[in-house]
């Protein structure tokens, strides 16, 4: 049996989950969930339909020393809920900053899984930046609420490119001061 070591210096505690480094078993259920059209049609990178390989080009690349975003799965299992409940990430940006990206598999909208996922990364704050930043998509309010009710204020509105609709859509930007 070969047997995955795991990371466990990157483990982020919360009350209904932990947030954990990714593993190449995950795979299976990341790639249902981001195939989903309404997941990738809120992110800015998964694209729709999901190309074979993707997520586990995704994974590999996220696992590399040379990777250019943090990420860690969500998983519940250890409190009897899913092993990924979602995946959050933080991007390494200039004058010691981040942009912190989330997203949560529809099983689990509307449950408060990404506002307990933000706040338990603002305060851990494992790449001790300054500011964080965050942007969502102007039809996402919940998204919004999310980094608002973690403490998030509205900078102004941007624009990003989606590859699962392929086009520039509206955003909302929010930045956190951490010290």
């Amino acid at each position: 049996m070969n047997m995955e070591k795991i990371d466990t210096t990157g483990i982020i505690a919360s009350d209904r989950f932990v947030l954990r480094p990714l593993r190449r078993s995950d795979q299976g259920l990341i790639e249902m969930y981001a195939s989903d059209e309404r997941v990738a049609r809120m992110t800015t990178t998964i694209p729709h339909p999901l190309p074979p390989g993707a997520t586990e080009q995704f994974i590999a690349a996220s696992l590399t020393d040379e990777r250019d975003e943090d990420v860690w799965v969500m998983d519940g299992a250890a409190q009897g809920s899913a092993e990924v409940l979602g995946l959050i990430g933080l991007k390494p940006m200039d004058r010691n900053q981040s942009e912190i990206g989330y997203w949560v598999a529809p099983a689990f909208w509307n449950t408060g899984l990404a506002s307990d996922a933000v706040r338990a990364m603002v305060e851990a704050n494992p790449q001790g930046v300054d500011t964080m930043f965050g942007s969502v998509f102007q039809d996402n309010p919940g998204s919004a609420r999310v980094l608002t009710n973690c403490g998030f204020e509205y900078l102004g509105d941007a624009e990003a490119f989606s590859v699962a609709r392929q086009a520039k859509v509206d955003t909302w930007t929010y930045l956190k001061k951490m010290k």
